[in-house]
């Protein structure tokens, strides 16, 4: 018998990916990756049906779900390969961890501000052994388990915090949005001590200090 649920999911899986190659997105790993790994089981159930077009979705807490455009854009300049250690700072849902992981990652240490958030990615990725999530402050000065070869931050600094350099290892790359003169930019840190590069105009949110006292 025809599993015609999962020729459906298929077709839409390759519509979305389709749809990220039209606007742009020629990384054949990363596009692979974002076919493999469906949106939806990461939406909340109220946007779920939305999770195919390219748009942000809330989150609990306030927060949002990248658009999927911008996720990729990201992890295309991040560069990941087979075996890098990766810091990501930001989980939120999830869904761009289960895809560090899904290009290789031999660890994903996600930092999370909101137990909420971290809790519920956590129970999503369970499968994945190679990603911790923990709730922890990405801007503190003493980041856990330094010695990354990858950093990934879903929001925005007005500029790259020393720490951060630090943590990276040599040849290591980061990836984040700096806010200069009211505007957002993506930019890429190509080596530890390098000057950023910055990219193309983003809606990225100032990444705020701080555990979460509520959720």
């Amino acid at each position: 018998m025809i599993d015609l649920g999962g020729l459906e999911e298929a077709a839409g899986n390759a519509a979305f990916v389709m749809a990220l190659r039209g606007r742009g997105m020629r990384d054949t790993a990363i596009l692979r990756a974002m076919e493999q790994v469906p949106r939806e089981p990461f939406a909340p159930a109220a946007h779920r049906a939305q999770a195919r077009r390219d748009i942000a979705l809330p989150l609990p807490c306030g927060a949002s779900m990248t658009a999927p455009t911008l996720v990729a854009q990201m992890l295309a300049l991040l560069r990941v390969e087979p075996g890098h250690r990766v810091l990501e700072i930001g989980t939120g849902s999830g869904y761009a961890t289960a895809l560090l992981a899904k290009l290789g990652a031999g660890a994903v240490l996600s930092l999370e501000r909101y137990a909420t958030l971290a809790r519920e990615a956590a129970a999503r990725l369970t499968a994945q052994s190679e990603v911790h999530i923990v709730q922890a402050d990405g801007l503190a000065r003493e980041l856990p388990d330094g010695g990354f070869d990858r950093i990934l931050v879903h929001g925005s600094v007005d500029a790259i915090p020393p720490h951060w350099r630090a943590a990276l290892e040599p040849g290591g790359r980061l990836v984040t949005g700096l806010s200069q003169e009211n505007q957002c930019r993506i930019a890429t840190l190509a080596t530890p001590d390098a000057e950023p590069e910055l990219g193309s105009p983003t809606r990225l949110a100032a990444l705020v200090p701080g555990l979460a006292r509520v959720l």
